[in-house]
């Protein structure tokens, strides 16, 4: 038989009634749990809250009410020791707080240029190709630019032929070998000379050819042209750029070689055997080897008048007024003599730069054509970020003023400015409609 539970004695103080056990507590005080009572005599204390009066033992009879949450005039939140304290934010800050925090996706890094899967990347696997019977032919940018070379063409005959005057008899001889040596822009081990002295190229490395040679077959197996009849050369620079001369030339620098996928280096590429198959290479090559004898003597004749200027200046105004008039003699004399074909040089340098603008949009069109119009345009994309990284810097050195290019100076351009370029490409990289 189960014995009565002990009475508890009485607190006259204090009288507890049973119809009050099974209110919640106050606030103040927390809640008591019947299981914890009968494990430790103290109930848990919690941090932020202080118990105002002493706790009183339960009735163990009374039946076990679940605890209530506490009221929400609880002066302190709980703080939770996984959650650090943060500063005060202002109210704008609250308010970005309060909105909920976006995933966070970040940007997928671009795959390397030797990637596989990347966009421009091509097949450059060895397949049969069909050899064009015409491999190359003179368009008219390259007509127009030996027509406008003629005037320094002459100047240099003129020059020649009062060298050759030193040789008695054998004028004629010199002025025929002169003449002759236009030759030579073809000659094999003079374009090896040229590449190596004047634009300082050099043969690729084994490795570099592995990765030169099929991109170059491609290019050239897309355009039916024998791609052993040309010379791969490499410029040592960091920066994007090509080059196409005399006969047999085709240099990429080192940046765009390693740093460009294979497509956009094959639309490089491209662009460059654009030159040579309408003959604008060996045409500016040439024309630039006759000028040559026209533009020493002018440089000799400008030094000299630059000397006696300077000395005449120690006579006075005399000496500066008989200078002048001498000089301006031997000029009008010229002129006249010549009918005034020597004024036309004036303007020879702004004419060449309009064709040479028109010989790069010829060889765009060239690469377009062979299905590089993409790549090339991820190129000229690549080219326009360079210029104006360029013209940042300039800014920055000029005081935060933009640095103006003057009209003369977009006229002695020889390349055409990025819209434009990307202008004549976009009948190429519209989609074809279906026939």
């Amino acid at each position: 038989m189960t014995q009565p539970p002990p009475g508890y004695p009485e607190y006259p103080e204090y009288p507890e009634y049973p119809e009050q056990s099974a209110q919640a507590p106050q606030p103040q005080v927390p809640p008591q749990y019947p299981t914890q009572a009968a494990q430790s005599p103290v109930p848990p204390q919690y941090p932020q809250q202080q118990p105002t009066s002493p706790a009183y033992p339960q009735n163990p009879y009374a039946y076990p009410q679940a605890p209530q949450a506490p009221q929400a005039s609880a002066p302190i939140p709980p703080q939770y020791p996984q959650t650090p304290p943060q500063a005060p934010l202002t109210p704008p800050a609250q308010a970005a707080a309060s909105a909920p925090a976006p995933a966070a996706h970040p940007a997928p890094a671009p795959a390397p240029a030797d990637d596989p899967d990347h966009p421009n990347h091509i097949n450059t696997d060895a397949r049969r190709v069909h050899i064009a019977s015409q491999q190359r032919h003179t368009d008219a940018t390259a007509v127009g630019n030996l027509l406008l070379y003629l005037p320094n063409f002459l100047c240099s005959l003129a020059v020649v032929g009062l060298f050759s005057a030193f040789f008695g008899k054998l004028a004629f001889l010199v002025i025929l070998l002169w003449l002759a040596s236009g030759a030579l822009v073809f000659h094999r081990p003079t374009e090896s000379a040229l590449a190596r002295r004047l634009l300082h190229l050099r043969y690729p490395t084994p490795q570099e050819r592995a990765k030169i040679e099929p991109v170059w077959r491609e290019v050239t197996a897309r355009g039916g042209v024998e791609g052993r009849n040309y010379e791969l050369w490499v410029e040592d620079s960091d920066g994007l750029n090509a080059v196409a001369a005399a006969g047999h030339i085709v240099g990429v620098t080192r940046f765009a070689l390693n740093e460009l996928p294979n497509g956009e280096l094959a639309a490089v590429m491209a662009h460059e055997l654009g030159h040579h198959v309408g003959g604008h290479a060996w045409s500016g090559l040439l024309g630039y080897w006759y000028a040559l004898p026209g533009r020493m003597a002018w440089r000799v004749l400008k030094a000299l008048s630059v000397v006696a200027f300077h000395v005449s200046r120690a006579f006075g105004c005399f000496g500066v007024a008989f200078v002048v008039m001498i000089v301006g003699g031997l000029a009008f004399a010229t002129i006249s003599t010549l009918y005034g074909l020597p004024l036309l040089i004036l303007g020879v340098p702004y004419a060449l730069a309009a064709v040479g603008r028109r010989a790069e949009l010829r060889a765009d069109e060239h690469a377009a054509a062979l299905g590089f119009a993409p790549m090339l345009a991820s190129v000229l994309d690549k080219l326009h970020q360079g210029e104006q990284r360029e013209q940042a810097v300039q800014t920055a050195k000029n005081g935060g003023v933009p640095v103006e290019e003057s009209a003369l100076s977009k006229l002695l351009s020889s390349h055409p400015d990025y819209h434009t370029r990307l202008h004549h490409l976009q009948q190429y990289l519209q989609p074809q409609r279906p026939y």
